[in-house]
């Protein structure tokens, strides 16, 4: 596709906006398949996850970064300026509002934040499918208010509903320059921070508020085998012995349950059989650990 003849665009979007607001659900939408963990637990996204869509000559670099919040502990400092510093060195940005939720504190606190990022700019209100008409014609005429931008967008990233639209205008405001990635890449994370990712996703979907969101997952250890299945290991790291019982469950049903379901997905992603190895320990403070930051790509902030 990306040949002489084709005058190609690339570049990077970012995606912003509070918790919950929908990013990892219209990154996976717009790519075509799952890069981005998706959960009803906030701040769920922790470090910037690429995934590359292809419009016509445009390659989209999406950008989902951590939603942005008041942060308290360290590790929630990290993700926020993980999410801004997304925003700062993007070609265009994108602010996702839960429609159904509308100008909340936090989305106020964003949108004074964007008026000092100088990029093209969309509003894109998400969950239309759940609201009346009117009330999302009000919602944009208070964002309107708030903060000039180049387009608004009336989508529904589960159901697909004004992707298309959006889509095309993101290929025509990208720079021209060549594509950064091959045409079939879909990620630039590793397989292997995918993988623990996908499994740090079912156990929030199997545990849901029993297990605080300080916990985390690395994968070990990677080997193809000779029947063209793969080996993986992987180890969730909890802060306590009575989360570490949690996640085991009674008698190990948890866990299993865990590892059948990321096995699954894995399986599917990769195309080629999975065996996974689940491991629990107990790494008390890992929060406040540079290491564990550099393997999620943040940067380790100071205490203050």
């Amino acid at each position: 596709m990306n040949d002489e003849h084709t005058e190609t665009r690339c570049g990077f979007v970012a995606l912003i906006g509070a918790p919950n607001a929908g990013k990892s659900t219209l990154t996976n939408a717009l790519v075509g398949t799952k890069v981005s963990i998706v959960s009803h637990k906030v701040q769920t996204t922790r470090s910037l996850v690429r995934g590359i869509a292809l419009e016509g000559a445009t390659q989209i670099v999406l950008v989902d970064t951590p939603g942005i919040f008041a942060p308290k502990r360290r590790l929630e400092k990290a993700m926020v300026r993980s999410a801004w510093g997304g925003a700062g060195d993007a070609d265009a940005v994108v602010l996702l509002i839960d429609a159904r939720v509308g100008l909340t504190e936090e989305v106020e606190a964003i949108l004074r934040g964007l008026n000092e990022v100088k990029r093209p700019r969309a509003v894109v209100l998400n969950k239309i499918d759940l609201m009346k008409r009117e009330s999302l014609l009000g919602l944009a005429a208070q964002v309107a208010e708030r903060i000039s931008f180049d387009r608004l967008f009336m989508i529904s990233a589960l159901a697909g509903d004004g992707l298309a639209e959006m889509r095309e205008w993101l290929a025509q405001t990208l720079p021209l320059g060549p594509w950064l990635y091959p045409e079939d890449q879909i990620s630039d994370a590793p397989m292997r921070m995918l993988a623990a990712e996908i499994t740090r996703e079912k156990l929030f979907h199997r545990l849901h508020e029993e297990l605080p969101y300080r916990s985390t997952v690395e994968t070990d250890s990677w080997q193809e085998r000779k029947d063209g299945s793969v080996r993986i290991e992987q180890t969730i790291f909890v802060e306590r012995e009575s989360q570490r019982k949690i996640v085991l469950g009674k008698g190990g049903d948890t866990i299993k349950a865990i590892s059948t379901s990321a096995r699954k997905e894995l399986a599917d992603i990769l195309e080629q059989p999975v065996h996974l190895f689940l491991f629990v320990k107990v790494r008390e403070n890992w929060a406040d650990d540079p290491e564990r930051y550099r393997e999620m790509g943040l940067e380790f902030p100071s205490a203050d």
